[in-house]
């Protein structure tokens, strides 16, 4: 652990701010409650049958709408990214009221520099405020695979230590300053590419040029591996076994991981969940998910300790080659997907983690008996299930939180 020095930057009245809401995060924290919503946790992800578990999670456009510019009060760029941290993890607590723990601690950031994969996502944003955007192509001809590159990983350990001492600094005596470092091992190789290429030239793609598409999905596989290889190697993953989101849902709590020869130092991918997914292709058959994308993803995570698949993509169909994942654990199954099937597929073997709509939210009207329905019909269906109920898709809800 660094020692932490005077580091000058933050007012005097940011600081006040910023422990105040410490101090507040604090006190939640240290509730005999959140030790027992992390047991439950623990027990779920060994595939223990739990009460169903519920995690409300909200996107950018949402937490505007919740937590408008007037709330924040610092006025240093620092003292607000860690103000909307706080504010952010009160908020949950004391409004949401979920399954998400709370811990003590108080995340500062890991300085890492990532050069990429030498092509960049050119979007077109429509006029209407929140509409969806047009992925303009950028791999354009079969000779493109040539600009993408390798990604060259560097940490900046120095950087990272002034962000500790600052981090400590403010709020050592209150909350644990930890970084979370690279904890998010993903994964999304198709969805990528996609996005490079343009969804329904991907389409075409996989049906009339399929040699090359897998040449792209080797390049991209070799990439996101040797990514991998340098965090590992420079220190750069982190564990996420605790109240970290895994996977598109689900708490990381476990006594599973790390491995049982982890030296308590050194982060390896095989000590770590991780995830991967391939949302673009939800209406592309079982045999072409796994030709293209699957088997890509098998050996990316075949390095990591537990995983995780799917997103929004419905899977019910697809669990046969799904489950050649390594130490599969998390299946998403979105609001689109045959319940039953999905049911009758993951029984008590795998984590049921259902994404009900977030639809509800974007009605004039609230009509929580329609909420009541269709969870009490998931449910029903998934007797037998160990079953996670995550809303990750909530991005608006019309102003009135």
């Amino acid at each position: 652990m660094f020692m932490v020095k005077k580091i000058i930057g933050i007012s005097e009245k940011d600081k006040r701010i910023l422990r105040d809401l410490a101090k507040r995060l604090a006190e939640i924290a240290h509730q005999p409650i959140q030790k027992e919503k992390a047991e439950i946790w623990r027990r779920h992800n060994r595939l223990e049958r739990v009460r169903p578990l519920v995690l409300f999670h909200m996107e950018e456009f949402c937490w505007q709408e919740v937590l408008s510019d007037e709330v924040f009060e610092t006025t240093d760029p620092i003292a607000r990214k860690y103000e909307i941290q706080l504010r952010r993890r009160l908020y949950e607590a004391e409004y949401l009221k979920d399954d998400r723990v709370v811990e003590p601690i108080i995340e500062y950031p890991t300085v890492i520099h990532d050069t990429g994969f030498g092509v960049y996502v050119h979007t077109v944003a429509p006029d209407e405020l929140r509409g969806a955007v047009e992925y303009k192509p950028v791999i354009k001809t079969e000779k493109d695979i040539e600009k993408i590159k390798t990604p060259q990983i560097s940490i900046d350990w120095e950087a990272t230590e002034r962000n500790y001492q600052q981090c400590a600094e403010i709020f050592g005596d209150i909350l644990t300053p930890v970084s979370p470092r690279c904890n998010y091992p993903m994964a999304a190789f198709m969805d990528w590419f996609a996005m490079m290429r343009g969804i329904e030239q991907l389409y075409k793609d996989i049906v009339e040029r399929p040699g090359w598409v897998h040449q792209v999905m080797e390049r991209m596989t070799t990439g996101w591996l040797s990514r991998l290889d340098q965090l590992a190697a420079q220190g750069g993953l982190g564990l996420n076994n605790r109240s970290n989101e895994v996977g598109s849902g689900g708490l990381g709590f476990t006594d599973e991981l790390p491995q049982k020869d982890f030296d308590g130092r050194n982060v390896r991918p095989i000590d770590m969940w991780g995830f991967a997914t391939s949302q673009v292709f939800a209406v592309v058959s079982p045999a072409m998910h796994e030709e293209f994308a699957l088997q890509y993803e098998r050996r990316y995570l075949e390095r990591l300790g537990l995983n995780c698949y799917g997103c929004c993509e419905p899977l019910e169909y697809k669990m046969d080659f799904v489950k050649k994942i390594p130490r599969l654990r998390r299946v998403s199954m979105s609001q689109w997907v045959d319940r039953e099937k999905a049911a009758a597929e993951l029984g008590d073997k795998y984590i049921y983690s259902f994404k009900p709509t977030g639809n509800h939210l974007f009605y004039a009207e609230w009509n929580p008996d329609a909420v009541r329905a269709d969870l009490r019909d998931v449910l029903e269906k998934t007797k037998g299930c160990v079953v996670e109920l995550v809303n990750n898709s909530v991005s608006t809800c019309r102003g009135e939180p």
